[in-house]
C-alpha cells in the first residue's frame, strides 16, 4: 500500500477507533502516521487486512509470548502500573526495528479475527426480534466466525444499564452494554431456541490451541481488561457448547450450507465487522446470494460495514424483501442504539 494512504489509515484509526478507548494505541497511531520507517514495516500486512490492528496485534502477540523489551512497561495487559503512553513511541519503534524479522511473518500470515464477545449485546435482542416475527428455531450461520464465540450469544447473561439481567442467568459470561437511544428493544424473558450453529472463516480459530488463543488475546487492546476477561470466560463456554466451524469462503459455501437446513428453521446469516475486509465485488456477491436464496425460502441477513458502519437487518419472508436499520454500534459493543 502506498505510504501516504497508509499514513492516513493510522490517523483515521487513532481518531475514529482509539480516541476515548485506548490512549496507548491512539498515541502510537498518530506517531506512526508520520514515521515512514514504521509505515514501511506495516506495509507487509496481508492485503485486505485492517493494518493498524494487525501491526499492534503482532507487537502485542510477541510481548505476550515473552519477548523482553522495555516497551512492555507501557502495556496494561502486561504490567500492573504502566508508564505514560506519551513516553512510549521511542521504545515501540525500537522494538519494531529489533524484532522486524518476527513481526513481518505475522503481518504476512495472520488475520485480524477479533472475537468481540460484547457485540452479542446487540445480537441477542436482534435474534429475539427475528424469533418473535417467525416463531421458528434459529439456524445460525456466522461469516468470519473466527473461534465462533458470538455463535453462543444465547449462553451469556446481559445487563443494559439497569439492575435487571437477561439471557442465561447462571452464565459466567456477563455482558454489560449501554443502549443509547430513546427506543429500546424488547429484551427477552425467555431465550429464543437455537437449532444449529455454523461458523465459516477463511481460517477458523481453535480456541483449544494455545497458539490460536494467544493470538486472539493479542488482538484485544492492552487497556481492555474487561474485554479480555469476557473473552477468556467465553472461551471456557465453548468447551461446554461446541459449535461447527468450517474453513472456507462463506460467500461461496452459503448456498450449500443452507441446502442442509430444514425449512422448519429460520435461517440467520450474520457477520459483525467482517465486511470491511471484503472487496466490493464479494460484498455484492453476498447480497446477491441472500436475495437469490430469499426468492425460495425465508432468510435473515444481519450485518454492518457493507454500506456503512451501522447495523442492518435485511430479510425475505414469503419472497418479499425487507430492509431495516437496527442502529449505530460501538466497535467493541460498549453501546448501541435501537431503531426497529
Amino acid at each position: 500500500m502506498e505510504i501516504n494512504r497508509l499514513s492516513k489509515n493510522f490517523k483515521v484509526f487513532a481518531e475514529n477507533e482509539c480516541k476515548g478507548s485506548s490512549e496507548l494505541y491512539e498515541f502510537l497511531s498518530l506517531k506512526i502516521a508520520g514515521d515512514n520507517e514504521i509505515l514501511e514495516l506495516a506495509s507487509y500486512a496481508k492485503k485486505g487486512q485492517p493494518i493498524p490492528n494487525l501491526l499492534f496485534g503482532a507487537v502485542h502477540y510477541l510481548l505476550l509470548k515473552g519477548e523482553i523489551h522495555n516497551v512492555r512497561e507501557f502495556y496494561p495487559s502486561i504490567t500492573k502500573k504502566p508508564r505514560d503512553a506519551a513516553d512510549s513511541y521511542g521504545y515501540f519503534k525500537d522494538f519494531c526495528k529489533q524484532y522486524a524479522d518476527k513481526i513481518i511473518p505475522i503481518l504476512e500470515n495472520k488475520l485480524v479475527q477479533t472475537n468481540e464477545v460484547r457485540r452479542c449485546a446487540y445480537l441477542s435482542p436482534t435474534f429475539t426480534h427475528i424469533y418473535d416475527m417467525v416463531k421458528k428455531p434459529l439456524a445460525l450461520i456466522e461469516l468470519g466466525a473466527s473461534a465462533g464465540l458470538q455463535l453462543l450469544w444465547d449462553k451469556y447473561k446481559y445487563s443494559y444499564g439497569t439492575n435487571l439481567t437477561y439471557g442465561k442467568m447462571d452464565s459466567k459470561v456477563h455482558i454489560i452494554s449501554e443502549i443509547r437511544s430513546e427506543n429500546y428493544p424488547v429484551l427477552p424473558g425467555a431465550i429464543p431456541p437455537v437449532a444449529s450453529r455454523i461458523g465459516v472463516d477463511l481460517h477458523t480459530i481453535d480456541i483449544m490451541k494455545e497458539e490460536d488463543r494467544l493470538w486472539l488475546n493479542a488482538l484485544i487492546w492492552p487497556e481492555h481488561n474487561e474485554r479480555r476477561d469476557l473473552f477468556n470466560k467465553a472461551a471456557e463456554s465453548i468447551k461446554e457448547n461446541p459449535v461447527t466451524l468450517i474453513d472456507g469462503n462463506g460467500v461461496e459455501l452459503l448456498p450449500d450450507l443452507i441446502e442442509e437446513i430444514s425449512r422448519d428453521y429460520a435461517i440467520c446469516v450474520f457477520h459483525t465487522h467482517v465486511a470491511n475486509q471484503m472487496p466490493a465485488d464479494v460484498k455484492e456477491r453476498l447480497l446477491a446470494q441472500v436475495k437469490l436464496i430469499g426468492s425460495d425460502r425465508d432468510i435473515f441477513h444481519l450485518y454492518n460495514n457493507v454500506y456503512d458502519r451501522d447495523l442492518h437487518l435485511d430479510y425475505y419472508i414469503d419472497g418479499k424483501a425487507y430492509e431495516k436499520k437496527i442502529g449505530e454500534t460501538d466497535g467493541h459493543g460498549r453501546w448501541f442504539s435501537w431503531e426497529l
